[in-house]
């Protein structure tokens, strides 16, 4: 006879001769229900027995898994990232390193050429800004700041009536940017050692000259002192 769960509807085959004329509980194998079979009209009295479920249809083989998908996945190299301010900067290329250096030397040179003029035109420079005066003597260099410089000083000893006579020419120039009245110039001999042997002073032919304006002198004096080896002019103080 066929049995059939009411529960799941599981069908099993089993046989009649083990069900009683009252019938019997049969449990379901698959699901565990049990209930209450009747048996069938034909049936004699037999032991009681347990219905045997129908064998079920063999499982199916079981089907492979798919295979997961795998996606290609490259690593990339892992580097220890040093930050900007530590890393090693590259080396510049050469036309960038030339433009540098170039650059260097200029700078090197416009320095140079400006501590040229200030000491080569250092009196017209005090001549217009006073004040650089202090800046000069801390650096151990005369200037004059009356506003007034020597020029194209020469001088020569030669003999008239058969004595020596010193001649002393030059320019006095203007070099600030005003009027100046012109002062006496003192002229000073000294000996190897720096020894004042002998001094004169005159007064140039003008009175006054004008911001670049410049007046010649020549001055003589007779019979100089044999040990004289330097000559120093210079605008004569008050009272000299």
């Amino acid at each position: 006879m066929i049995l059939t769960c009411p529960e799941c509807s599981t069908r099993y085959q089993a046989e009649e001769a083990k069900f009683l004329p009252a019938g019997r509980n049969v449990r379901c194998a698959k699901c565990g229900h049990v209930w209450h079979q009747a048996p069938p009209d034909a049936v004699a009295e037999m032991e009681p027995a347990v219905a045997e479920p129908e064998p079920a249809a063999p499982p199916e083989p079981p089907q492979p898994a798919p295979e997961p998908h795998v996606q290609a996945y490259v690593q990339t190299p892992s580097f220890a990232v040093e930050s900007q301010e530590n890393a090693p900067k590259p080396h510049a290329p050469w036309p960038r390193r030339l433009l540098l250096g170039a650059g260097w030397f200029v700078l090197a040179a416009i320095v140079i050429l400006i501590g040229w003029v200030a000491m080569a035109y250092r009196q017209q420079i005090v001549g217009s800004w006073p004040q650089s005066a202090s800046l000069y003597s801390t650096l151990g260099l005369k200037t004059d700041t009356n506003g007034f410089k020597f020029d194209n000083v020469k001088y020569r000893v030669q003999r008239e009536d058969g004595q020596p006579v010193l001649a002393v020419s030059g320019a006095l120039v203007n070099i600030s940017n005003r009027a100046l009245s012109v002062p006496q110039v003192r002229v000073t001999l000294t000996d190897d050692k720096g020894q004042e042997l002998y001094h004169w002073s005159f007064a140039p032919s003008v009175m006054t000259l004008g911001p670049g304006q410049s007046t010649h002198f020549v001055t003589r004096v007779s019979s100089p002192p044999s040990a004289a080896r330097h000559l120093d002019l210079r605008l004569a103080r008050a009272g000299e």
